[in-house]
């Protein structure tokens, strides 16, 4: 049986609001000179978050003499697997990322995640709602320090190319522009399918709009996946297949490392569009020579409508980002996670087109016009679903990340990848 505070750990986004919400590592120390290292593991590694990281902890050093910060900084996808082999060994970073739901819950049940509660309670006073997927039994192992929501990101300028003038609303409209797109030349999407999660937002997308809220709702804390629109969302996906609308090589594809992976395509030009997170603009970035990305040819939509679908267009999946604490790490690194929560280093993330800040002190600091669409997106939006892996956890999610995969390879039906999350979910209870 699955246990409570698993349970309760999975939630979702509502009215723009989170609701859904290392045994410390042989490194941390404090040497002959009374020298106390934190190690913290993030996965900016691209400019300009990696170069506003490593000032973030200098100046921390600077004003906690004794204080040494040792910054791991990876790709998303190494530091995903380095944190699960972590958590297999229990040699963890003393400050790591933590997503929430089924996850932060496995984790708080092994007795590896700090409760700070206490310790960091005006923060999360500060941070409000947000900090309720990090919450379990009504206690805080983890602070947000970045939440949105998952949309398109295109290049104006071949839109316009194209003869684009809005972007769609629809499945159908979407299609028509995948037309124009290729019609003018242009690769219309990349996608990172050989990392699996970004294939596998396509169709949590579309069973969030093709199912309704009360169903999605029931199914992370049920498991049950028998009503029909989860296979309709399968069907959704194979019709956007059908379009042929992603790069050469889309099935190996990596999601953000380098210029070949989806997020560089869009960077320098090379396709339309990309469905990704809020990260995107920080992404695209540091994968240019000019450090700037897409620049001011950036643009957003959110994902169109499924037509007969049962769930409100206005929702969106989303998710965040959150600093967490191992169990056995130095009352420094508390300390230091709420600095990295505090107005100063907040708007320096934000300012830095790194994501949307969790501190509402912030907010105004989105400098990027397109982010600032998200935000409003994020905060209007009355249901956010949080990612399915995250809230099913790893095995569950893992399954149907797996299956999603095989279904844009064209290697299984929108029934299979129901079937094989079943088998998973009834595996797990």
């Amino acid at each position: 049986m699955r246990s409570k505070s698993r349970s309760a750990a999975l939630a979702v986004l509502c009215a723009g609001v989170l609701t859904f919400a290392a045994c410390g590592s042989d490194d941390s120390s404090e040497g002959s000179g009374g020298t106390t290292t934190i190690t913290w593991w993030h996965n900016s590694n691209n400019e300009p978050g990696m170069g506003y990281y490593e000032q973030v902890a200098k100046d921390y050093e600077a004003d906690h003499p004794g204080v040494k910060i040792e910054i791991s900084a990876m790709a998303h996808e190494d530091m995903v697997d380095k944190l699960d082999a972590a958590f297999q060994s229990g040699d963890i970073p003393d400050i790591y990322m933590e997503r929430g739901g089924g996850e932060l819950a496995d984790h708080v049940d092994a007795g590896m995640v700090r409760d700070i509660s206490d310790d960091a309670s005006e923060e999360i006073d500060k941070i409000g709602g947000s900090v309720g997927g990090w919450q379990i039994d009504g206690k805080t192992y983890a602070l947000p320090f970045s939440l949105g929501v998952v949309g398109v990101w295109y290049n104006a300028d071949l839109f316009d190319q194209a003869g684009i003038t809005a972007p769609p609303t629809t499945m159908d409209e979407w299609y028509d522009d995948i037309a124009k797109l290729k019609d003018a030349g242009i690769t219309p999407i990349s996608v990172g399918a050989g990392d699996k999660w970004p294939a596998a937002h396509y169709w949590y997308y579309t069973a969030l709009r093709s199912c309704p809220e009360d169903v999605l709702q029931d199914a992370v804390t049920s498991l049950d996946f028998s009503d029909p629109c989860f296979v309709k969302a399968g069907e959704v996906v194979e019709d956007l297949l059908a379009t042929d609308p992603f790069n050469k090589g889309f099935l190996t594809t990596k999601a953000q490392e380098g210029a070949t992976s989806a997020s560089g395509l869009l960077a320098t030009g090379k396709v339309a569009m990309e469905m990704q997170g809020h990260w995107e603009p920080g992404v695209m970035q540091g994968l240019t020579d000019d450090g700037k990305g897409l620049g001011d040819k950036t643009g957003w939509f959110p994902f169109p409508a499924v037509e007969d679908g049962q769930g409100n267009p206005a929702d969106a999946l989303g998710g965040g980002d959150a600093w967490a604490v191992s169990e056995d790490a130095p009352d420094e690194a508390v300390d230091f996670v709420k600095y990295l929560l505090s107005d100063e280093v907040q708007e320096g993330f934000a300012s830095n087109d790194m994501g949307l800040p969790t501190n509402p002190a912030a907010n105004g600091s989105v400098s990027d016009p397109a982010l600032a669409g998200v935000l409003k997106a994020r905060d209007d939006a009355p249901y956010v679903q949080l990612y399915f892996d995250t809230a099913f956890g790893a095995s569950v999610g893992g399954a149907m990340n797996d299956e999603i995969a095989l279904l844009f390879a064209g290697d299984a039906s929108p029934q299979d990848v129901v079937d094989a999350t079943q088998q998973a979910a009834d595996a797990e209870q």
